[in-house]
């Protein structure tokens, strides 16, 4: 069945600004089918790592706010705790980013949340019985809101190929630990040159599976489960999972974590094509961009989404000086793979269709 996606490009007029034309696409999308009255409504935006200048306005993000508000809803923003180290691995510090990159109460009209908490450790586990997770662990002030809406920035991606609408709520609803198990289906290890014998990843272990020698922390696989918790409480990053994972298992987890997150409620989504860095805005600096800016679009289907992205991304010229621009050009690459060789971004998009996340076949209605 083929769903519908809305489109607006980035000129704007004297009587008409680019926040304007985005509500007045989220509006035609479909937005008012939703019924937002007193309910908790979950806004997923990437707040942009330190140093990096590649993410969304927080302007943006209080159009959606405001369109929630005036609907009787209650929204908030949200993103959930890195696994890596960076300045967005706890909820202290993660909010500190945001409001380095202009995302307040002020900024955008509503509270922001982090979703799972202090250490990266409240989260719900949701079951979804599907191939490769059995159930996802999704940071509670997410799966707690009645609708999700994702905000997305559209970009390349180094282990993904792309990150739309799909990676924006499948990693980025993850708690630590759900990260750790999109990353990798193996079980982590205690490095001992790191650790600080603080004994937080003991006290978080259900299993006994850790033990200290020399001060020094060991984790018995025998006794692992791999739920990644531990990985989530070290303060120093000692504790990092292992194993190789494809990119094409990383696509096909994230595709069901996001199914994890929009099952059972209403949810909406809008991406804006723009500024696309080769990498995720997780890295603490943005290159230049790879492709011209497109525009803004909106849909009630994160597979359609990404979909129509993708399609108006690969459409577009590469970037004279970019980073694109610099790859040798191999027959029969697309702008993604030629990138990043080693990556698939068709799984994510495969899959999503496969479980029943959305559907890759779509309209494009332009509204000007």
């Amino acid at each position: 069945m083929s769903s519908t996606v809305h489109f607006t490009n980035f000129r704007a007029s004297l009587t008409e600004n680019l926040l304007q034309k985005l509500r007045r696409l989220i509006l035609a999308a479909g937005f008012d089918e939703i019924d937002f009255k007193h309910r908790f409504v979950a806004i997923k935006i990437h707040f942009g790592e330190a140093g990096n200048l590649a993410y969304l306005r927080p302007q943006y993000a209080k159009v959606v706010a405001d369109l929630v508000k005036e609907r009787g809803g209650r929204p908030f923003l949200t993103d959930a705790n890195t696994l890596y180290v960076g300045a967005r691995r706890n909820a202290l510090d993660h909010l500190n980013c945001a409001a380095e990159n202009g995302f307040s109460p002020a900024s955008t009209g509503c509270q922001i949340l982090i979703a799972d908490g202090l250490r990266g450790t409240d989260e719900v586990e949701v079951p979804i019985d599907l191939e490769y997770c059995r159930t996802a662990k999704i940071g509670r002030a997410i799966m707690d809101a009645d609708i999700v809406i994702s905000l997305n920035h559209f970009k390349a991606h180094e282990a993904t190929g792309f990150g739309g609408a799909i990676k924006n709520l499948g990693m980025g609803s993850g708690s630590r630990a759900g990260k750790m198990e999109m990353h990798n289906d193996g079980k982590p290890n205690a490095n001992p040159d790191l650790c600080i014998s603080c004994g937080m990843c003991a006290r978080q272990c259900a299993h006994g599976a850790i033990s200290f020698h020399a001060r020094k922390a060991r984790i018995n696989h025998d006794r692992c489960v791999g739920c990644g918790r531990c990985v989530g409480v070290c303060p120093v990053d000692a504790i990092r999972p292992t194993g190789s994972n494809s990119n094409d298992l990383l696509n096909y987890k994230i595709s069901e974590y996001a199914y994890a997150v929009v099952k059972d409620r209403p949810h909406f989504h809008i991406t804006l094509l723009n500024a696309v860095s080769p990498y995720c805005d997780c890295h603490a600096e943005n290159d230049m961009p790879i492709i011209p800016d497109v525009g803004m679009f909106a849909s009630r289907d994160p597979v359609a989404i990404d979909q129509a992205c993708i399609d108006a991304a690969l459409a577009m010229p590469v970037l004279p000086g970019s980073l694109l621009d610099e790859q040798p050009e191999t027959a029969g690459q697309d702008h993604f793979t030629r990138l990043h060789p080693t990556t698939n971004w068709r799984g994510q998009i495969e899959h999503g269709v496969a479980i029943g996340l959305g559907s890759s076949d779509y309209e494009l209605i332009d509204i000007g």
